[in-house]
Order: C-alpha cells, then sequence, then structure tokens
C-alpha cells in the first residue's frame, strides 16, 4: 500500500465505522497532544481506553488506563500509537497478538515504520501512518478548513451553526 497518501474516502470510513480506540501513549497532562486528542475523540462519541505503563490503574477523562493493549478487556476497532516511529515496531508486534485482531493501526503524526506496517497489513489489518484522526475528523467534518488560508483572511470565527446544541461529523458533505 501506498502510504504517502490516503484517499479522502479511506480515511472516512476508517472514522465513520470505529467505535473503540486504544490510545497507546495517552497522557494525563492536558498540554500534550495525545491528551488533547484522546479529549477530542472523546467529545465525538468514540470509546477511548488510554494505553499508559506508567500510568495503569488512574484514569485520564473518566478513562480507565491500561498498562498494554492485552489488559484490554475488550476487542479495538483502532490501536492508535501516540509514540515515535521505533516504538510502533513492538506496538504493532502487541496489536498483532490480540484476539481478535484491531480492525485499523493508526500512527501519529511523524510516526512512520513501514516494517511494521508490512506486518500489520499482511494480517490483514489497515495501516494509517503520519496522519491524526483528530486533524483528520476535523478536516472531513468541515470544522477545520482552508477556507481562511485561501482567502488570505485568517478568522477564528467559528462556522454558523443551527439553532440547539450540533457538532459537526463526517457525515457531513
Amino acid at each position: 500500500m501506498n502510504h504517502d497518501s490516503y484517499p479522502d474516502e479511506q480515511i472516512r470510513s476508517i472514522l465513520k465505522s470505529t467505535k473503540t480506540i486504544a490510545l497507546v501513549g495517552a497522557s494525563a497532562n492536558e498540554a500534550r497532544p495525545s491528551f488533547i486528542v484522546l479529549k477530542y475523540l472523546i467529545g465525538r462519541g468514540f470509546r477511548l481506553f488510554p494505553v499508559n505503563p506508567g500510568l495503569a490503574g488512574q484514569e485520564i477523562l473518566g478513562a480507565k488506563v491500561y498498562g498494554s493493549l492485552a489488559e484490554i478487556p475488550e476487542p479495538m476497532d483502532m490501536v492508535e500509537i501516540f509514540r515515535n516511529s521505533q516504538a510502533a515496531d513492538a506496538i504493532v508486534d502487541e496489536a498483532l497478538a490480540l484476539n481478535p485482531l484491531p480492525k485499523v493501526v493508526w500512527m501519529q503524526l511523524s510516526v512512520r515504520n513501514d516494517d511494521a506496517a508490512a506486518r500489520a497489513e499482511a494480517q490483514g489489518i489497515t495501516v494509517i501512518m503520519n496522519r491524526c484522526p483528530k486533524i483528520e475528523y476535523g478536516r472531513l467534518s468541515g470544522e477545520i478548513g482552508w477556507t481562511g488560508v485561501n482567502s488570505r483572511i485568517i478568522s477564528s470565527k467559528k462556522p454558523a451553526m443551527l439553532r440547539g446544541f450540533q457538532k459537526f461529523t463526517i457525515d457531513r458533505r
């Protein structure tokens, strides 16, 4: 598979079909990107299972933290890797030992490990590398876009919403 670019429909399909996500490298520090992504995905209805051996048994945003993927008591649709490219090797191997296997292994921005990806794909797992599900969800839902950049006017104004409680979703086209 070509991991230099992914069709929008592939990313949209993954995000729409995913319900449970193990986030490996989760942090309880509100300033860390893994915390921000965890909070965002929980807010979009995903069930997150933070994985961090140093925080095992604690909670982040009401979700119990696990020390390893094997400790999570239910199947995962996606394993998201918030660690460096070298660490992705062992994490993918741990994911390949799960039964049932996750459907997707997603490596965060700047994380790319082609050998680990090939091993996962050989087992039928879809692999996304060097992408952020928070950014992709926001981009595909219209929460973030190029409107201000292309017009040379950057605005912090929120997009207009209809009345009542609403969130953008990836179902919007």
